[in-house]
């Protein structure tokens, strides 16, 4: 296995040299909350939260396009193999559903909201990638919360990107063999990336995860 992980990260490399991306992504100028306005400029500092979820609606577009085929990096907005064949459009949904539910369970505020999130992009690995060096766990979504009695917007749309690790080769068997599949390490994952939004300024921060990342975004 490990004599064809240079000559494949030696094709990603000149790939992404020769095809780029850039994005930007933006954020209110504030964040407002139970009554609390707190500048985005201050970074580093803790929102002091003042809500409890009630609600989370999960959207997973049918527009999304499903990939099935078994190569390191097959085309399509979503690539799930961590549950049966199936609709992976609902199998997306609920893994989203258990990770915001997770990660909003200790919110115990004053100020009842709703989380809505829309699933953008959830390319997760092929077999081919998962027994072989694996890669990344692309995951993108938009994310509002509105006030659950008013409707007001509190935290308004903005596009989230959470990628995570994936595991390849022997870590993967190592994972799985204790209990950390990928849909339990995408799931805490989903977890801890609502909980940073919904609680800090700056929100949750995509880690840079090396080439096959800025492949999985051309």
């Amino acid at each position: 296995m490990n004599r064809f992980k240079p000559v494949m990260f030696v094709i990603l490399f000149g790939l992404v040299s020769a095809c780029g991306t850039s994005e930007t992504i933006t954020r209110n100028s504030s964040f407002k909350t139970g009554g609390l306005t707190f500048a985005s400029e201050d970074r580093g500092a803790r929102l002091q939260v003042d809500m409890r979820v009630e609600g989370i609606s999960v959207t997973v577009p049918r527009s999304l396009k499903v990939s099935e085929a078994n190569r390191y990096l097959p085309s399509g907005d979503i690539v799930w193999r961590g549950d049966p064949r199936g609709d992976r459009h609902v199998q997306v949904g609920d893994i989203f559903e258990a990770g915001i539910a997770k990660g909003t369970s200790d919110l115990k505020g004053a100020t009842p909201v709703l989380v809505d999130i829309e699933v953008s992009r959830f390319h997760a690995l092929s077999e081919k990638a998962r027994y072989t060096f694996g890669g990344v766990h692309n995951i993108n979504f938009f994310l509002t919360v509105r006030d659950a009695q008013s409707g007001q917007v509190l935290i308004s749309r903005r596009h989230i990107r959470a990628d995570l690790e994936g595991f390849g080769g022997d870590e993967a068997l190592e994972a799985e063999a204790i209990g950390q599949t990928q849909k339990v390490r995408i799931t805490n994952h989903l977890a801890d990336v609502i909980y940073q939004e919904l609680t800090t300024a700056e929100g949750f921060k995509n880690p840079q995860l090396g080439v096959i990342q800025a492949m999985n975004q051309i």
